[in-house]
């Protein structure tokens, strides 16, 4: 689901006009008196964090036509099965040979960022009741758009942990006990966001999750392919794809609550901005390398799998696409302090970069990874 948003600590398309309410079909006079009361809470400095989430479930019918839609139904979506050896075809053990013989030729380089992903996937109990809190749901059952969408975002990225778990036990090339071990060690820890209890900054996290994701398993689909290995490129692949789509409603979740309360938004993200959106298994452990997520950002740093550099790419595609430096009317002296400090952020973190990357070119350094039999990985810190 997600990855790492300032690497080695350093540093989807949103469809509906400004303006647009929902159907007509959807508002209720529950509806109406809530957006009333939303727009003069709007007004004030500073909104708390129950009337943020008030806003959002105003939002009911906007989700139905706006994130529902972008999910798959199970019949037409696919599944960890279709892009591995059939187990139930005689040809089965042919397959897996194959398979391994394609493996042996990839680097222990991506090896550990292919586990570092999919450690991350594994997490998903937390994600999905992190995902529930951020507007306030909590029954399993509920029928309202919100909770329909949890349920079906959470059934597609299940997926995404599984197809990589099998993939890599049937290539033999990493040690599966200990990464067993670092998924229990992170479903145990949590996930510490930087929201504090702020529904707005919990969306716009878990939008640059999502884009940042996609780039990840992107990046990784391309370097299997020059490796020579389709099918490795396939699985990567399928996955990015998914997470753009999971993007493009996080997004669409950001920006209409930009159109709707754009004072509390741009704090919202100035905020998330200055706390550094970090991957959310930034905790992970092996019960060794205490330094685990920072050796293995830094290995996704050297290979280009993920990177400040496109950490920066992420922060001014999002202030673009929501329309911050365009912002005016509505904000507050806070606001317009916020969106300055939003808009100079991309050019800040590539200048960071340039520094960063001289440091690191005189700090390599080779460091075992338990997830690939306690083999030595060459990265810079």
């Amino acid at each position: 689901m997600m990855m790492p948003m300032a690497p080695g600590q350093a540093a989807a398309c949103y469809v509906n006009a400004p303006g647009t309410l929902p159907p007509r079909r959807y508002r209720s006079a529950s509806f109406n008196r809530r957006r009333t009361m939303i727009t003069a809470a709007a007004t004030a400095a500073t909104m708390t964090a129950p009337e943020k989430a008030d806003v959002l479930r105003s939002l009911d019918g906007w989700a139905e036509s706006n994130l529902l839609p972008l999910l798959k139904p199970a019949d037409r979506s696919w599944q960890p099965h279709d892009l591995l050896p059939d187990s139930s075809s005689p040809g089965f053990r042919d397959g897996v040979d194959e398979l391994r013989a394609r493996a042996a030729e990839i680097p222990d380089d991506l090896f550990v960022c292919l586990v570092g992903n999919m450690v991350t996937e594994e997490a998903l109990p937390t994600y999905h009741a992190a995902l529930n809190s951020f507007v306030g749901y909590d029954r399993p059952t509920a029928a309202d758009a919100w909770a329909r969408w949890s349920r079906g975002w959470t059934a597609e990225e299940n997926r995404h942990g599984d197809l990589l778990n099998r993939y890599l036990y049937l290539t033999g090339r990493v040690d599966v006990r200990a990464v067993e071990q670092t998924i229990h060690h992170l479903i145990t820890a949590g996930m510490r966001l930087p929201s504090d209890g702020c529904p707005y900054r919990g969306f716009i996290y878990t939008a640059f999750q999502e884009r940042a994701t996609a780039i990840s398993h992107g990046n990784t689909a391309r370097r299997a392919g020059q490796l020579g290995d389709a099918s490795l490129a396939r699985i990567c692949g399928a996955i990015s794809g998914d997470e753009r789509r999971h993007e493009a409603a996080y997004t669409r979740v950001v920006g209409e609550l930009f159109r709707m309360t754009p004072d509390a938004a741009v704090r919202a993200l100035e905020y998330m901005m200055r706390e550094r959106i970090l991957m959310p298994a930034a905790h992970m452990f092996d019960g060794r390398d205490r330094d685990l997520f920072r050796h293995y950002a830094a290995v996704a740093q050297g290979l280009g799998v993920y990177t400040t550099a496109d950490y920066a790419d992420l922060v001014e595609f999002f202030v673009e696409r929501w329309g911050v430096a365009g912002l005016g009317e509505g904000l507050t002296g806070e606001g317009r302090r916020a969106q300055e400090y939003v808009c100079r952020l991309p050019e800040r973190v590539r200048k960071m970069e340039r520094l960063d990357a001289r440091r690191r070119q005189a700090q390599t350094r080779r460091v075992p990874f338990s997830w690939v039999f306690d083999r030595q990985v060459q990265l810079q810190l």
